[in-house]
């Protein structure tokens, strides 16, 4: 299975946290990450966006069609979202749109087996893949990219 993880992009500060918008820079980031995205993505990927604004702002920059999870809203679980995503059975790519810390304790719980916070940087995509190994499987972190390594 492929699980796409991004974090959404710069937002304004304010409350409620939910109603976060993106600033200038977040939304130009967005555009930035979700051309290369659509460049590398399926077209049968499924997409789960936070319902916070700030969130939603970022995925409808890729211009597809997506699902709104309040699982993975602020405030979630590790294993809320990896329910949502339907980790590791999914026979289609996932991209979950959301926030930290929980993308990266997802990252860190798939990676290192604990639930640590990780530092994922805004608008960062970090994609990874479960792979079938003899011993059993793995996870492999086959892509981590922030908006900044992006050529405009």
């Amino acid at each position: 299975m492929e699980l796409i993880l991004w974090r959404h992009c710069d937002a304004e500060p304010g409350v409620p946290d939910d109603a976060r918008r993106l600033t200038a820079r977040g939304v130009a980031q967005a555009a930035r990450v979700a051309q290369w995205l659509n460049a590398h993505l399926p077209d049968t990927c499924r997409i789960l966006v936070s319902p916070a604004v700030r969130a939603q702002q970022t995925a409808q920059a890729l211009e597809r069609k997506f699902a709104t999870s309040r699982e993975i809203g602020t405030g979630g679980s590790v294993a809320a979202l990896l329910a949502a995503a339907n980790w590791p059975e999914s026979r289609e790519p996932v991209l979950i749109v959301g926030h930290q810390p929980t993308l990266g304790r997802v990252a860190s719980f798939l990676l290192a087996g604990e639930e640590t916070d990780r530092a994922m940087r805004k608008g960062a995509v970090w994609w990874l893949s479960n792979r079938p190994r003899e011993e059993g499987t793995a996870v492999v972190l086959k892509v981590a990219i922030g908006p900044d390594f992006i050529e405009r």
